[in-house]
């Protein structure tokens, strides 16, 4: 089972530095696949966003510190949200939790869809409450499935904020940082954490982040908005196979 965890880690470190995400929308499908349940699925997922989200945001840090104006208070509003995750994962069935995963890949697929991968307009000045307050709410339901929130705030930033795709899933990864922390620290005091397994899949997905980031910016634009739709429609193929 470790070389399985090594070689997930290996692909979900990928995804998560090209896609700007945290892994888990690609990672809990697959996991679940090799015969773990929603629920562990979510927890090593969590532990791997922790990896991969720090490693891959200092990566893009040091070609723009942009992400950092909006990204900071988003992030902390993420902070806590994610610390209720584990009362959510707690209590909640694992079919439930399922349902909520498709729901939320649904609504992301729609969004970009519809929105250019370059905007046309700056992107558009917010208040630090309503930027915290999506933090908190993306947050709160992005660690009740096992992913980092990038899957949901990507949209919302191109969207309804005019941010540019690439920029967009910049700053997504940078909220997972603070996402994940907030939601290992939950999982573990509820006692939800597998942290042996985690492990395993998140020191492989660092060399996966190195070369994802690598491969984002030889992307065009619009050439990444279609990968993106074809991720997330990949995932709610493999996600709707194992819930229905």
């Amino acid at each position: 089972m470790i070389i399985e965890l090594l070689f997930l880690g290996l692909i979900t470190g990928f995804i998560s530095g090209f896609f700007g995400v945290g892994g888990g929308m690609i990672l809990v499908p697959l996991l679940i696949f090799i015969g773990f349940t929603m629920k562990e699925a979510i927890a090593i997922s969590i532990m791997q966003m922790v990896f991969s989200s720090i490693f891959g945001s200092f990566l893009n840090l040091k070609k723009s510190l942009d992400v950092l104006k909006d990204g900071i208070f988003i992030g902390l509003g993420g902070t806590i949200g994610g610390l209720f995750s584990g009362y959510i994962i707690s209590n909640v069935s694992n079919l439930s939790l399922q349902y909520l995963f498709i729901a939320i890949v649904v609504f992301s697929i729609v969004r970009i869809f519809f929105s250019p991968a370059e905007p046309k307009e700056e992107p558009k000045k917010q208040n630090i409450l309503l930027l915290m307050f999506i933090g908190f709410i993306i947050g709160l339901i992005a660690m009740s499935i096992g992913v980092g929130g990038s899957i949901m705030l990507t949209p919302i930033l191109v969207g309804f904020m005019n941010y540019s795709l690439k920029k967009a899933t910049s700053l997504g990864l940078f909220f997972v940082v603070f996402s994940s922390i907030a939601g290992f620290s939950s999982l573990s005091y509820h006692g939800q954490m597998l942290y042996e397994e985690g492990f395993y899949v998140g020191i492989a997905s660092l060399v996966g982040v190195y070369f994802g980031i690598k491969a984002k910016n030889l992307i065009h634009s619009n050439s990444y908005k279609k990968y993106i739709l074809f991720l997330n429609l990949s995932v709610l193929i493999l996600m709707i196979s194992k819930t229905f």
